[in-house]
């Protein structure tokens, strides 16, 4: 059975262990020690947003974190579904889509407007499953700056 347990900071070692493997699929750098850091930080300020470990049968196999922005385009505060990852054993048994439907369900709990992500381009998997969940791509292109 999956479940959705709120993060507490007794979870912030297994969720950053978690987080460390999904950075290293795609080579990002990831700083252990600030990571811990900002999910103290995260889960002390409810308006930064919500952060899950997931759960099969009580254990966990992954980890889902929506954060809040707000914007006036779309009259109010909106979702980023900032991360989603499932040990690679959780894969492919429909805990991803069970994630998506609990993030949705939260979603409209919180009263958000919108849900935005990023998905790699190469990781096709998780582009089925979040067209399959009624995401659609987005006909801007995303772009940043990094201040210094």
């Amino acid at each position: 059975m999956t479940t959705f347990k709120p993060l507490e900071n007794s979870d912030i070692e297994i969720i950053v262990r978690m987080q460390q493997e999904f950075y290293a699929i795609d080579n990002y750098p990831i700083d252990i020690g600030i990571s811990k850091k900002l999910f103290v930080e995260f889960i002390e300020n409810e308006t930064l947003g919500k952060a899950w470990l997931i759960l099969e049968n009580k254990i966990p196999v992954g980890f889902v974190i929506l954060t809040f922005s707000f914007m006036f385009e779309y009259q109010g505060k909106i979702g980023i579904l900032d991360e989603l990852y499932l040990l690679e054993k959780a894969r492919g048994k429909g805990i991803g889509k069970k994630a998506i439907d609990f993030v949705k369900t939260e979603a409209l709990k919180l009263k958000l407007k919108v849900l935005y992500l990023e998905v790699e381009n190469h990781n096709e998997n998780a582009q089925k499953l979040y067209i399959a969940s009624d995401f659609i791509f987005h006909h801007r292109k995303l772009m940043k700056y990094t201040v210094k």
